[in-house]
């Protein structure tokens, strides 16, 4: 059995991540996942173990610590529920592969499941394999404790690097279809600056001529960001304050938003804002389509209370100190995200295709599983 399962190198790793998160340093749902991935990578290239119920135990140890420094920032939990759902699949795939070394004379070893990306190399014979020593995937090997991980390893760095493709592609991927869903002279309504929505949105610009009114989402006015992005790409932007979303409703033809969360039940934390927009929407029957990757996708339920959160900015920015007769009188909430229920939503636009809110358990059921919903 390996001892000190954690090395001081990783501890350090994993704290210094752990201290950016607990900071907000570290912000944006693609910025702390893919940070959650290098460390994970980092963690396992150099971690002992000698079965893989250790391993498990490693990285479930790391997330509940990502977690607890910053549980709002909910693509964390999710990407070390990703990669425990690839390694799980990488071993069981080498485990029947081991299986048939001591049952069937055509026999398979560690090393052709490693080739599996390689589709070419995969067909050709390595009867050769039986007499590598380390071809054989074996447990708690009492003459050589780091066997197991030694032979396991190049097939876990592989799956995280899926993880880590998927997430660096996945604007791309959402936005390759864009063209299909905008159509020429629309009006589209989005709130603040989302990166997905500004990259789906620049995809289409090429081939759809449309407008944009963009919601200045005040106290942050991240929308005037957003607006200047897409304007720089060509595409005709209109900048309005909060207060005529509604007012300008029944003009729109479509109304796109971006998601921090996206919740089992199918509903999702996003942008202040993203619910007065949401419930406008609805009032004049305009669908809302929602742009997020599935990375963002969350086993959990949203148990604070019906409008958001509980997650929130500093309230000087919406009533600031100076206004001194006010601020002894009123109680003041300044949310990060709303909560906008699931009749609120027509459609998911994903890395994988389009899915309704409806069919978002099935899809969380297919990425994790659900011995690790709870870390």
């Amino acid at each position: 059995m390996a001892t000190d399962p954690l090395s001081v190198t990783n501890q350090r790793v994993v704290e210094t991540l752990a201290s950016r998160l607990r900071r907000r340093q570290v912000v944006g749902s693609r910025e702390t996942a893919l940070e959650t991935v290098l460390v994970l990578r980092q963690v396992i290239s150099k971690v002992r173990f000698s079965n893989f119920d250790q391993l498990v135990e490693i990285i479930r140890s790391v997330g509940r610590k990502l977690v607890e420094a910053q549980p709002k920032e909910h693509t964390v939990g999710n990407t070390v529920r990703k990669v425990l759902h690839h390694i799980r699949e990488e071993y069981h795939t080498a485990s029947k592969g081991t299986a048939v070394v001591s049952t069937s004379k055509d026999t398979l070893s560690i090393a052709k499941f490693v080739l599996q990306g390689q589709p070419r190399k995969q067909n050709v014979p390595q009867k050769t394999t039986l007499k590598e020593p380390h071809g054989i995937l074996k447990e708690n090997d009492a003459d050589d404790p780091d066997a197991f991980a030694r032979t396991l390893k190049p097939v876990l760095m592989e799956a995280i690097q899926d993880v880590l493709d998927e997430l660096e592609t996945v604007y791309d991927n959402i936005s390759k279809n864009a063209k299909d869903h905008i159509h020429s002279d629309e009006i589209i309504l989005t709130i603040g600056k989302s990166s997905t929505v500004e990259a789906f949105l620049k995809a289409a610009a090429p081939y759809r001529k449309y407008t944009v009114i963009i919601a200045d989402t005040a106290p942050s006015y991240s929308g005037h960001d957003m607006a200047q992005s897409l304007s720089s790409a060509g595409i005709s932007t209109v900048l309005v304050p909060d207060s005529s979303i509604y007012a300008l409703m029944s003009r729109i033809n479509k109304v796109m938003l971006g998601a921090h969360a996206i919740l089992a039940n199918g509903g999702m934390f996003a942008i202040t804002g993203s619910l007065l927009a949401a419930t406008a929407a609805r009032a004049h029957s305009t669908p809302v389509v929602v742009c997020a990757g599935q990375f963002k996708l969350t086993p959990q339920w949203n148990l604070y209370h019906e409008y958001g959160a509980l997650d929130f900015a500093d309230p000087s920015s919406v009533l600031g100190f100076e206004e001194g007769n006010l601020v002894d009188k009123v109680d003041v909430v300044n949310p990060f995200y709303d909560y906008v229920r699931p009749e609120l939503i027509d459609a998911f636009i994903t890395n994988d295709g389009d899915h309704p809110p409806s069919s978002v358990y099935r899809l969380i059921k297919e990425a994790y599983d659900d011995e690790d919903y709870e870390l």
